[in-house]
């Protein structure tokens, strides 16, 4: 089965990108700066980086296909003028198809002059507005939501950029962190629901916005606070400027950048993701005890996990598996041996470790089970007596429509079988999940509620108009 766009499906789900943008006080080589914090943004998106810079009332941009450092080696990231606003952005892509065509930013002139923007998320009304948008006769170059939401900031600005993002913004349904760049502003939006993160940091006299605090701190920055839900946070020469979109009653931040999107690292509203994580599995083992000789997790997400049911349980905590580093873009290959082949590339078992052990291991999440299969298979090839499956989320039951890449049923091993039966079809001796408000309990310092609608079809916009298997992307 392909996906969207052409894509084989593998076990494991994607967050599309990440963003990060820098007003400064003065003319400077901004462009490094958004390149340090792009880089450490990485993990949200591999497929494509983007940097533009605003200078001298004008906006020059390069970006590529690839990872950071390849698309800014040779000279590249040189290429970029000093200026006093930058903005960048990495890309997996949920909506359109993976060309640099695609690539973020956005950059074009409009009403407001040269104009860019990138953005974190992905709209579920983007097929009306951009019909909409055509009838007015506007021209689209990509197959992006992310085009749809500049062109319609262009079209609400008449001269006033922050004009246009308070009116296109009352538009736009489903998650979005944006940053938005003119000649003389850095505007950063995040969606009523707060549905993606979006921090707000210093440096200096520089202010910056990213998607995760591990970028602020990866450029040396201190950081402030959370864009708060539906915020349009405004920089300019005068300062820094509030807005808001229409507030909603409720909050609903995407609970899987806890389990897995975000760097253990960061700090996401107000939550510790290392802690969650960490909480994820003292709670498993308070739950579900076994004995077992040792107690591993699944590099990187789940190794925290682990270490806290080991502090729990008093099992052994004991690296199983060990990861290949130096492994950049998962790579698509065009059949299945291939595919799974893939996961061995990645990982590999430590035989001395696991031989004649009972062993728990510990995974974030399982979408399709393929990736889950190979690895207990890889355990008992490399001697495990038995091997025992925890995983840190609950059932992954239903698609995401908000920006994570599994947008049908028919690629979710939990929509289509029980517990019991995924258990066997991944060939563990046993299989626990945790329950949602067990999930929840793991972020209960966050000051966000959650959106859980891929466990239980609680989906903070009504889903009937956005049925994924149904729709095709343009």
């Amino acid at each position: 089965m392909y996906l969207r766009d052409g894509k084989l499906p593998f076990d494991g789900m994607h967050e599309e990108c990440g963003v990060f943008g820098v007003y400064s006080t003065e003319t400077r080589d901004v462009a490094h700066t958004v390149y340090y914090g792009l880089y450490a943004l990485q993990h949200r998106g591999q497929e494509s980086s983007g940097i533009a810079v605003a200078y001298a009332d004008k906006i020059r941009y390069f970006k590529g296909m690839g990872l950071v450092p390849e698309v800014f080696a040779n000279g590249n990231l040189d290429t970029l003028p000093e200026g006093d606003i930058a903005i960048g952005h990495v890309r997996y892509s949920t909506t359109g198809a993976s060309s640099l065509l695609n690539a973020q930013p956005i950059v074009f002139t409009g009403k407001c002059g040269r104009m860019a923007l990138a953005h974190n998320g992905n709209l579920t009304n983007t097929k009306q507005l951009r019909e909409e948008l055509i009838r007015g006769d506007a021209v689209f170059q990509t197959s992006i939501d992310s085009e749809v939401m500049a062109l319609l900031i262009n079209k609400y600005s008449n001269g006033d950029i922050v004009k246009g993002v308070l009116e296109a913004g009352k538009r736009f349904k489903g998650s979005f962190s944006l940053v938005v760049m003119t000649s003389d502003k850095l505007i950063a939006v995040r969606d009523p629901y707060g549905i993606r993160p979006l921090v707000l940091g210093k440096s200096l006299d520089d202010v910056i916005v990213a998607s995760e605090t591990c970028a602020i701190d990866a450029v040396g920055g201190t950081v402030l606070r959370d864009v708060k839900p539906g915020e349009v946070l405004v920089v300019d020469s005068s300062g820094m400027h509030s807005y808001f979109l229409e507030r909603e009653k409720h909050t609903a931040a995407c609970i899987f950048e806890y389990v897995y999107f975000a760097r253990p690292d960061s700090i996401i509203d107000g939550c510790s993701v290392y802690e969650a994580r960490k909480e994820a599995g003292k709670i498993l083992a308070r739950h579900y005890p076994i004995k077992a000789d040792i107690v591993s997790g699944v590099p990187d997400s789940a190794v925290v996990a682990a270490r806290g049911y080991s502090e729990v349980s008093g099992v052994p905590y004991v690296e199983a598996l060990a990861k290949n580093r130096y492994v950049g873009r998962t790579f698509i290959q065009p059949d299945q041996s291939m595919r799974e082949n893939s996961v061995s590339v990645k990982m590999n078992a430590l035989r001395a470790n696991i031989s004649g052990k009972k062993l728990i291991i510990i995974d974030d999440s399982i979408v399709r089970g393929t990736t889950s299969r190979k690895i207990v298979k890889m355990l008992r090839d490399a001697g495990a007596k038995e091997v025992h499956m925890m995983i840190c989320s609950p059932v992954v039951k239903h698609p995401c429509y908000l920006g994570i890449d599994m947008q049908s049923y028919s690629q979710l091993v939990g929509a289509n079988k029980s517990v019991e039966e995924i258990c066997e079809y991944i060939g563990a001796d046993s299989l626990h999940y945790l329950t949602v408000e067990e999930l929840k309990e793991t972020c209960r310092t966050a000051n966000l509620d959650f959106c859980t609608g891929c466990f239980d079809a609680g989906y903070p916009y009504p889903m009937h108009d956005y049925e994924a298997d149904k729709h095709k992307f343009e």
